[in-house]
């Protein structure tokens, strides 16, 4: 069964690899080696997608000094066209509505395969930022533009430990014609557990059926990296800090936490019974931590029902 169909019937349990497109400054031979690189090391977990993200500067968000500076990146689907010519699962293209008009937007929904590709709408960073296209008008073009084309959103845990109300938001997005979620990078298993909670008894409450939610887990190899999750707004539990910062082996303890968090929630969404997924995030230029983000995704694996593997 592929994703979209997963997607689609509310099956879950799928697995998903997210990385960021090489540097624009690549040249074109560079791009072309570190896509063969990827496919290489994607290829023996049996992934059933292919997460592709749409970076934008988000400094406007956060007036603190940013721990890495913005690298522009190539455009996530022409990084798929162009240099992931090999990769045959489908692939999930994030697109950060803001920065697209619709002569720009449309054309690209046109001439997609909705059997191989599926997309993310991100909206603003921030409420004072400047857009081509806001979320809404871009959920109605694609309603015009591509139906078939399966959308999803983006889900923040931390939000909903601010708020209270993120579990709305994903309703509303879900009205909209998101048919799956993909979360923050999950490090504080309480904060998603509660969204989890309070969507499927919202979901009951209105009549509605859950859609799936991918939930992100990465490994961080030092405390920049940590410096730099913070900064995005990824809640990391003070103990967990400490963990990390007082640790010997800082990518094995990553790695230790996140394992354990996505075990917890495999438990906890089958007991609720909301559909869920993994998504394995690996935006690191260090070869130790992609190769660890590799080994949770093949070990994550292990534990999902995917009759098809």
């Amino acid at each position: 069964m592929d994703l979209r169909r997963r997607i689609s019937e509310r099956h879950g349990e799928f697995l998903l690899f997210a990385v960021t497109p090489p540097r624009r400054s690549n040249s074109p031979q560079r791009a072309q080696e570190i896509a063969e690189a990827t496919v290489a090391r994607l290829r023996p977990l049996g992934l059933d997608g292919l997460v592709l993200y749409d970076i934008d500067d988000e400094s406007d968000r956060n007036a603190d000094q940013r721990p890495f500076p913005f690298v522009s990146t190539l455009d996530p689907a022409d990084y798929l066209a162009r240099y992931l010519t090999t990769w045959t699962a489908p692939a999930v293209i994030y697109r950060v509505v803001g920065k697209y008009p619709e002569a720009d937007l449309r054309p690209w929904l046109d001439a997609q395969d909705p059997e191989q590709v599926l997309s993310v709408f991100v909206g603003a960073s921030s409420r004072d930022k400047e857009v081509a296209m806001s979320l809404k008008q871009a959920h109605a073009l694609r309603a015009q533009a591509s139906p078939e084309l399966a959308v999803g959103g983006v889900a923040i845990p931390e939000r909903h430990t601010r708020s209270g109300d993120e579990h709305l938001r994903l309703l509303a997005k879900q009205d909209a014609g998101c048919r799956f979620f993909i979360t923050q990078v999950v490090y504080d298993v309480n904060a998603a557990k509660n969204v989890v909670s309070d969507y499927r008894f919202e979901c009951d409450a209105r009549g509605v059926a859950p859609a799936p939610i991918a939930f992100t887990f990465t490994v961080v190899g030092s405390t920049k990296t940590l410096e730099f999750l913070s900064w995005l707004g990824v809640e990391v539990p003070r103990w967990i800090q400490n963990d990390l910062l007082h640790s010997d082996d800082v990518l094995t303890t990553s790695y230790d936490q996140s394992l354990s968090c996505a075990l917890d929630l495999i438990a906890y969404c089958r007991r609720l019974g909301v559909p869920f997924g993994l998504n394995i995030e690996s935006v690191s230029s260090r070869r130790a931590e992609i190769e660890q983000a590799v080994q949770l995704a093949a070990r994550l694996g292990q534990e999902l029902h995917r009759p098809h593997r």
